[in-house]
C-alpha cells in the first residue's frame, strides 16, 4: 500500500507530468496541493480512466487540495471542522486499504510570508486550528495519514541554509514548535523513520539553479499515526519530476505500508 503527496502548483499546467508519473508509479492513494482551480474544472474524467477516484475542494486561481484514490474516498470533510477559512487548504476523507480503512487527511498549510505580518498570525492559528481538530480526529481514526506541504522544515537537516535562514519564515521557532506539537499528538514522520541521504529536499526555487545546486528545503511531509507507525517499510523523496520540462517547484513524497 503506497500513499503519496505531491504540490504540483497547478494542475492545470502539470496533469499530462501527474498523469505520467501515475502511470510509472501506480500509488493507492495521491494527494495533491495547489490545484489552482475550481471544482468544476477539475480533470475528474482523466484521471477516472488513469484508475482513481477523486475527492476535490478547489479554489480559482490559488489554493486547492485533492485526494485521488483506486477506492472511492468517503467520509469527506473540507476545510478543519471548527476553525472558519475562505481559503481551500485541507480535505480529509477515509480510504478502504487491503485489512482495513485509512483516514488521509491532506493539507496545503499556510505560507506566512513572513514573521510579525498578518499572514504569519493567520498561520499560527490555523496550525492551532489543525492541531486541535487532529486531536480529536485521531480518537475516532487511529489509523490516519497527515500529510501535504506543511510550509515549515522541521529542523536543520530540513533546510539548505540553517544558519542563514534562522528564524526566517519556514525556519521559524514558533512554526518548528507547532510542527513538534503535531508529532506530540500521537504522529511520526515517515521519512525520518529511516536513514536517508544528507540534503534531502522536497522544494527548490525556480531561481538561481537552485535545483542544480540542491539548495532546497524539505518541507513535504508525511506524518503517520501511532496505529500505522509499526506497518511503515519505506518512505522516499522522487525528485525525478523535478527534472521534467515546465516542472512543479515541489516533487513527490510515497511512504509504503504493509497491509493493514
Amino acid at each position: 500500500m503506497k500513499i503519496s503527496t505531491w504540490n504540483v502548483n497547478s494542475l492545470t499546467v502539470r496533469l499530462p507530468q501527474v498523469l505520467d508519473w501515475l502511470a510509472a508509479n501506480p500509488v493507492d492513494v495521491l494527494c495533491l496541493q495547489e490545484l489552482k482551480l475550481s471544482d468544476d474544472k477539475f480533470p475528474l474524467a482523466a484521471l477516472e480512466a488513469a484508475g482513481y477516484q477523486s475527492a476535490v475542494f478547489g479554489q480559482k486561481t490559488y489554493n486547492g487540495v485533492a485526494i485521488l484514490s483506486r477506492t472511492p474516498p468517503r467520509n469527506i470533510v473540507k476545510n478543519i471542522a471548527g476553525f472558519t477559512d475562505e481559503q481551500s487548504r485541507v480535505i480529509t476523507a477515509t480510504v478502504d486499504m487491503p485489512g482495513g480503512e485509512v483516514r488521509v487527511v491532506n493539507g496545503y498549510f499556510v505560507n506566512g510570508q513572513s514573521l510579525g505580518s498578518e499572514k504569519f498570525a493567520y498561520k499560527m492559528k490555523w496550525l492551532e486550528g489543525l492541531r486541535e481538530w487532529l486531536r480529536e480526529e485521531l480518537k475516532v481514526h487511529p489509523n490516519l495519514v497527515l500529510l501535504g506541504d506543511f510550509n515549515i522544515t522541521a529542523d536543520d537537516r530540513d533546510t539548505c541554509d540553517p544558519e542563514g535562514l534562522r528564524e526566517t519564515i519556514h525556519h521559524s521557532t514558533e512554526e518548528r514548535q507547532h510542527f513538534q506539537a503535531l508529532l506530540q499528538l500521537g504522529l511520526t514522520d515517515a521519512f525520518r523513520m529511516f536513514e536517508q541521504p544528507e540534503k534531502s529536499y522536497s522544494w527548490w526555487d525556480y531561481r538561481e539553479m537552485a535545483f542544480r545546486r540542491n539548495r532546497g528545503l524539505r518541507i513535504d511531509y508525511i506524518l503517520v499515526s501511532d496505529a500505522l507507525k509499526p506497518l511503515v517499510s519505506s518512505c522516499v523523496i522522487d525528485k525525478l519530476p523535478r527534472k521534467n520540462e515546465r516542472p512543479s517547484d515541489h516533487v513527490p513524497v510515497v511512504v509504503e505500508l504493509a497491509s493493514l
